[in-house]
């Protein structure tokens, strides 16, 4: 994957939303694109209990398309951008056309294929499917609340003469999604909004906390990030993933620091300060995400979840009722189906290192730097010089591409 890519994508933890309002923290593009995929995976699961069809996949590649689009025209505020679509049409098409133009160097020709047809939708040419349909109202319906959770966050800093017609505006455009069941529960604030208000808490949780550094990146941006690495470094393996394994590795990715919303962050030199420290930490956060969190998950997604997040890093997959770590090869050979579950939680823990990477490369980058920076940095890259592919990754070339 070329590193110009995974700097681009990394550019939305440095965009600013609401920066004509009073921010009593840190509100970024990243960590909207991460609290809409939390809060499009409880509303899809509740239609999912209702029996209808989520094309996750679909979903999974609109909102990477999504942050592209959002990267290359942070500089016009989605107001504006909507007085365009509505009112000049035909610039409209010509400014998504432009934005794909952007990105034709940066990625694959399959993925351009795709991300040409996202832009297709946007500007009317290309006709959604039902299902896709559905799908997206989904989507929509997560944008718009997610939006309306970041203005509820901020409103007690600012006078409310600045908000009203904001908010009422936002409540108006969530009206014709009130059919969706998980979305009327969060508005209402029931059991999903008690979940989601302890995954917002990683919004709050800065990354590498004992040092200086630019940009600052919360626990949920950085999880959003590592599911997007870990989608994407997936298409360089080679293997066509099964649709399940798509869906499980970009959620495992996700979920991957949800413990981190009861626990808090405990940095990675202290977790391995004693040889028996490491499994005594995870005996800590499965008890107390189970006494905390599991209580506030739906019946229908909490195994998923449970499944997702308890040992998120290792290659597994599901039949006979019980978790089984499996070799890559199996992973590709014997258990490919959706119906194994399977999860590259390896791809996973290389996408976790690879944004760990940049994180701390972009801040020396920018001349703020620390010993915990260059020390870290450096522990990464010579970790992955010794190894060679890991889930039909080359991670040695990966990770020099950073290096200097």
């Amino acid at each position: 994957m070329k590193d110009s890519l995974i700097l681009k994508i990394f550019e939305a933890f440095s965009i600013e939303r609401w920066n004509d309002l009073v921010r009593p923290f840190s509100v970024v593009e990243m960590d909207k694109h991460a609290e809409k995929m939390v809060v499009a995976y409880i509303i899809g699961k509740f239609e999912e209990n209702r029996g209808e069809k989520v094309d996750w996949q679909w979903m999974i590649y609109t909102s990477l398309f999504d942050l592209l689009r959002k990267i290359q025209l942070c500089d016009i505020k989605s107001p504006v951008q909507t007085i365009i679509r509505n009112d000049y049409p035909e610039e409209y098409k010509k400014l998504n056309e432009w934005v794909l133009s952007r990105y034709k160097e940066l990625i694959d020709d399959n993925l351009y294929e795709q991300f040409k047809k996202y832009i297709g939708t946007l500007n009317g040419d290309i006709p959604l499917t039902k299902e896709e349909e559905r799908t997206a109202r989904i989507f929509r319906a997560a944008h718009k609340y997610s939006t309306l959770r970041e203005l509820e966050m901020i409103e007690k800093v600012n006078e409310g003469h600045r908000l009203f017609q904001i908010k009422r505006e936002l409540n108006a455009g969530l009206q014709k999604y009130l059919d969706l069941r998980g979305l009327q529960l969060l508005i209402t604030r029931q059991k999903p909004f008690d979940f989601l208000m302890r995954i917002e808490q990683l919004r709050f949780q800065t990354r590498w906390n004992q040092t200086p550094r630019v940009p600052e990146t919360s626990v949920l941006g950085h999880c959003y990030f590592v599911a997007v690495l870990t989608l994407l470094l997936g298409r360089e393996t080679g293997v066509k993933f099964c649709p399940g394994r798509i869906y499980n590795n970009y959620f495992s990715a996700l979920f991957h620091d949800l413990p981190e919303s009861v626990t808090r962050d405990i940095i990675s030199p202290v977790k391995q300060a004693t040889d028996g420290l490491p499994l005594i930490v995870k005996d800590i956060e499965d008890k107390i995400v189970s006494k905390e969190l599991v209580p506030l998950m739906e019946d229908f997604y909490r195994d998923e979840l449970l499944y997702f997040t308890s040992d998120e890093f290792s290659n597994r997959v599901l039949y006979d009722g019980k978790v089984h770590a499996v070799p890559y090869e199996e992973l590709n050979s014997k258990f490919n189906f959706d119906e194994f579950a399977p999860v590259d939680g390896a791809l996973v823990r290389v996408a976790d290192h690879c944004s760990a990477l940049l994180e701390a490369t972009i801040s020396i980058r920018h001349g703020i730097t620390s010993a915990h920076l260059s020390d870290g940095r450096e522990n990464l890259v010579n970790s992955y010089k010794k190894k060679g592919k890991i889930n039909g990754i080359d991670v040695k070339s990966l990770f020099v591409q950073f290096e200097d």
